[in-house]
């Protein structure tokens, strides 16, 4: 897999599909991908965490376009590729000879994938940045209080979910290409994965006309479904369904609020959330919120406490899902997020870890400069597979 991408969408899907056995060179500019600059925090060393959370199992290759020989190699990388990712402008590798037509050409079977902020239409020359997308997509006028001012969320969210559609779409395509022989170009865009990641919202307005506004923590639809006070903070109730809402009731010692008829349903929650709203807090405030947390979750009440992240990793590990691995062995070692997705009989694997710039270019020039072949590895050997070998890019 030939990654030409930089920053977040992109280094986030080859990253998906290097941990399941995609041999995968990673492209930069003489510079470096752009998030080897994007600090802080940093390692103890000076590594940017950035970087490392989206590019482990990579090998690294540094290629400047605009000069003749790395321009050959380039093109030689794309010749040889089974899957090529990349996230330039719409249009910005065809004075290279890197565009879909030209790479195809001179391999047919390419499944060549393109990201871009939004899309090759009229906003082709447009820049991706995610914080554009959150703000143009409608999702800020969506997040954060009723009475104050939109807010972006707290990842760079269109990016990763643009990163997820096309890793799905990369392995559909070489589905496809599995049945029939053929190559093609699949592209996808920021924009149009914000609209369709913000799925019940952009319907409301898609399917019944009506235009979202901001809630705070509260849902449109459900109620309670939002942070509540509790004696020592705040705990997210989730009450999904009226059965939910008996059973919290009955914890919260407030039986009879499930009877009352402006309550027993969820569109009479909704419509009157102003009304039960304070009768739920006033009960909840008797209490710190991990008493209420441990009881509501035996009665099968969804609710959680509003964690930091080192408290959300924590409650991870403590609840079985060993969410950091070390990617590489030894001192070379990256601790870095879990893959996540288990497989039983493929499962993720993280032979390398984020590659310095050009840590591999020595080797995989030598290859490209040689006859067409597998690109013997480096670096340590990866974990065996077992009884179902991987197949890795050709």
């Amino acid at each position: 897999m030939a990654d030409f991408s930089r920053v977040l969408a992109g280094p986030y899907c080859t990253m998906l599909l290097a941990d399941l056995g995609a041999d995968v060179i990673k492209v930069e500019s003489p510079a470096g991908d752009d998030t080897r600059r994007w600090v802080p925090p940093t390692t103890s060393d000076g590594v940017s965490t950035y970087f490392l959370a989206i590019n482990r199992n990579k090998r690294s290759v540094a290629l400047d376009l605009r000069e003749e020989g790395d321009l050959a190699a380039a093109r030689e990388l794309a010749r040889r590729a089974d899957v090529l990712v990349q996230n330039f402008k719409p249009g910005g590798l065809a004075r290279f000879g890197l565009d879909y037509p030209s790479v195809s050409a001179a391999n047919p079977g390419i499944i060549y994938a393109s990201i871009s902020g939004f899309g090759a239409g009229g906003g082709k020359d447009l820049p991706g940045y995610d914080l554009m997308v959150q703000a143009i997509s409608g999702l800020m006028s969506l997040t954060g209080d009723a009475d104050g001012p939109p807010y972006r969320a707290g990842i760079s969210v269109f990016d990763v979910i643009a990163g997820l559609h096309t890793a799905i779409a990369i392995l559909a395509a070489l589905h496809h290409r599995t049945a029939t022989g053929e190559g093609q170009h699949v592209e996808a865009s920021l924009m149009a994965c914000a609209l369709s990641g913000m799925v019940n919202q952009t319907s409301a307005y898609a399917a019944g006309g009506v235009v979202p506004f901001r809630m705070g923590n509260s849902h449109p639809s459900l109620f309670p479904y939002e942070s509540m006070p509790t004696a020592d903070g705040d705990l997210i109730i989730t009450a999904g369904n009226d059965a939910q809402f008996r059973k919290l009731c009955e914890v919260l010692g407030v039986p009879e609020l499930a009877q009352d008829g402006r309550f027993a349903t969820n569109s009479g929650r909704t419509a009157n959330r102003d009304e039960l709203r304070p009768l739920l807090a006033n009960r909840l405030a008797t209490r710190p919120s991990g008493d209420w947390f441990a009881e509501l979750i035996a009665a099968g009440v969804p609710c959680g406490p509003i964690n930091t992240v080192d408290a959300g990793v924590g409650f991870a590990r403590d609840i079985g899902l060993e969410p950091v691995v070390t990617a590489g062995v030894g001192e070379s070692g990256v601790p870095t997020i879990r893959h996540p997705v288990s497989y039983s009989s493929t499962p993720a694997s993280y032979p390398l870890p984020p590659p310095a710039l050009d840590e591999h270019g020595q080797h995989i020039r030598a290859w490209l400069a040689g006859p067409p072949g597998p690109l013997l590895p480096v670096g340590p050997p990866p974990a065996p597979a077992g009884p179902h070998e991987r197949r890795t890019s050709r």
